[in-house]
């Protein structure tokens, strides 16, 4: 597609100028998508962290699961990055969603599933990686949608913080023990972030990895364990990012 390469993902291409994306020819066959950079390295961080696979189970297909898979850019670079033995099920609970990340993921290894992530139709314990990529506020992603900030208040992101502990809560659950949840949103809110994950760890049953262990060669961030992208420092949204292991 022509542009220069990302800085921080060895899947991002930069494109000056504006225009329609879908003037590209690989956008419009679909062997390229639109994603900001940011998220593409929240996909590598969880496909790259550490999971221990018992004896018994090696050899034997692996689970990942994508909780709030939808729009489907996030699933279809976890297939790319899964070794052979990984099946990935991604979940939206709008179907009209669901059917975007059927139509970008194409199969790949993928099952999608129209459900709700804290009623879900999946086994307890059945996946060794999960991805939950939580509804927000959306605060990260504003120089792009400056208009965002005057849509948003205080109550909202209150609701929210209570759907993100259920979401997070069903992503822990859903994890094997020894498995690995990245825990994301698109916000830089404390309520919406740190917050969040402090009370799933009160909870017992998870401990925080260090997530900049997982994306070594990016610089400028802030005290771990967690990962807090900036668009000042990173020219991405601002995205945050958990690991969290689970017992």
């Amino acid at each position: 597609v022509g542009g220069e390469p990302g800085p921080w993902s060895p899947y991002a291409v930069r494109i000056p100028g504006g225009g329609s994306p879908h003037s590209f020819a690989e956008i419009r066959d679909g062997r390229a998508g639109v994603q900001d950079e940011g998220s593409q390295l929240m996909a590598l961080a969880l496909a790259g962290v550490t999971v221990d696979v018992p004896a018994s189970r090696e050899g034997s297909t692996s689970w990942w699961l994508d909780i709030c898979a939808g729009p489907g850019g996030k699933a279809a670079l976890l297939a790319v990055l899964a070794p052979e033995r990984v099946r990935i099920l991604a979940a939206d609970r709008a179907p009209h969603r669901a059917l975007l990340v059927a139509q970008v993921t194409r199969g790949e290894r993928v099952d999608v599933v129209s459900a709700d992530g804290r009623q879900p139709p999946w086994r307890e314990g059945f996946a060794d990686r999960v991805l939950v990529d939580a509804p927000c506020s959306g605060l990260g992603a504003l120089r792009r949608r400056p208009d965002a900030r005057w849509r948003r208040t205080v109550q909202d992101v209150a609701g929210l913080v209570e759907l993100q502990r259920e979401l997070l809560s069903a992503a822990v659950t859903a994890a094997r023990a020894g498995g690995v949840v990245a825990y994301v949103t698109c916000s830089p809110h404390p309520a919406e972030t740190v917050e969040v994950v402090r009370w799933a760890l009160t909870r017992g049953g998870v401990s925080a990895l260090d997530a900049r262990e997982a994306l070594p060669e990016l610089p400028f961030l802030d005290a771990g364990p967690f990962v807090q992208l900036w668009p000042h420092r990173h020219g991405t949204d601002a995205m945050f990012l958990a690991l969290l292991r689970v017992h």
